[in-house]
């Protein structure tokens, strides 16, 4: 890889000169977090239903005892064998805040379409512990954007990200936000798709800070112009997230040290056979 090698006065100069650009992003990315704070919010009118682990659950009681509710859109259509892998690369990430998220009055849900059936076996697949439900038997997916009717995907015309735009599948990836207030009323404050999950994926953030950063051969954007899913996936062993991956691992290491302790000899016996072998040369 070629690149520019500089005097580190020269280095310092440049890096400086840089440094005052990230501080403005980081100005502007504070403005612009407000902005979607303070974004009008829209009742929630529609009685929408979901099948969970616990039965039937409306969207008020995916709350449950807070007021701030975070919502994935899942890739998972109904007849799929298994879950998108670009959004097992963003659950990944996602799952470890979860218990943090429900220390600041934040709920995180995860939602796709796939029956219960199916997301409790690729949850159990994956290793994953977060709240996931299905949306099969009502309009959600389709009122949040993430859910294409099949000749819409085929004349190339489907609403994503708020345009009508070609898209792969009938299944879209995405994120919503709702807040309940006092009185039990449920509001949508904000949603995203497409480019804006990208803020929601700690890996790439880390990739943007090496020299090659997110190359297609290293790792490509996850979601492209359309908002189409190209290029990383949830590094997998077997069908494993990399969190099961790792467990898994753990687990035989244990395995084959607890075996080998039961192969070795203990100190303790070691330590009489030596005993025993001087008594009987000694006598």
């Amino acid at each position: 890889m070629r690149h520019a090698v500089v005097p580190h006065d020269e280095w310092i100069s440049a890096r400086k000169a840089l440094l005052e650009r990230e501080k403005a992003f980081t100005r502007e990315r504070d403005a612009l977090s407000r902005l979607r704070r303070e974004l009008p919010w829209e009742k929630i009118e529609k009685a929408y239903v979901f099948d969970g682990p616990d039965g039937e659950e409306t969207l008020a009681d995916l709350f449950g005892a807070r007021s701030q509710l975070i919502v994935y859109h899942f890739m998972f259509g109904p007849d799929w064998d298994e879950g998108c892998k670009s959004c097992s690369f963003l659950a990944d990430h996602y799952e470890p805040a979860i218990v943090h998220l429900a220390q600041r009055d934040v709920t995180l849900v995860t939602v796709s379409r796939a029956p219960l059936a199916k997301i409790e076996a690729f949850r159990e697949r994956m290793g994953w512990r977060f709240k996931w439900v299905s949306s099969l038997c009502s309009d959600f997916n389709r009122d949040y954007g993430v859910t294409f009717a099949p000749e819409e995907v085929a004349a190339g015309k489907v609403c994503y990200n708020y345009a009508e735009t070609a898209f792969p599948t009938t299944e879209g990836p995405g994120i919503s936000v709702f807040c309940k207030d006092d009185a039990g009323d449920v509001f949508h404050t904000w949603s995203s798709y497409a480019r804006g999950l990208d803020m929601f994926i700690g890996a790439y953030h880390l990739l943007d800070v090496v020299p090659r950063g997110r190359t297609r051969k290293a790792c490509a954007s996850a979601w492209n112009g359309s908002g189409a899913t190209t290029g990383i996936r949830s590094p997998r062993e077997g069908g494993a997230s990399v969190a099961m991956t790792r467990r898994s691992r753990l687990s035989r290491r244990r395995g084959s040290a607890r075996a080998s302790s039961r192969l070795r000899p203990s100190r303790r016996g070691r330590g009489r056979g030596r005993r025993r072998t001087g008594s009987r040369t000694g006598g």
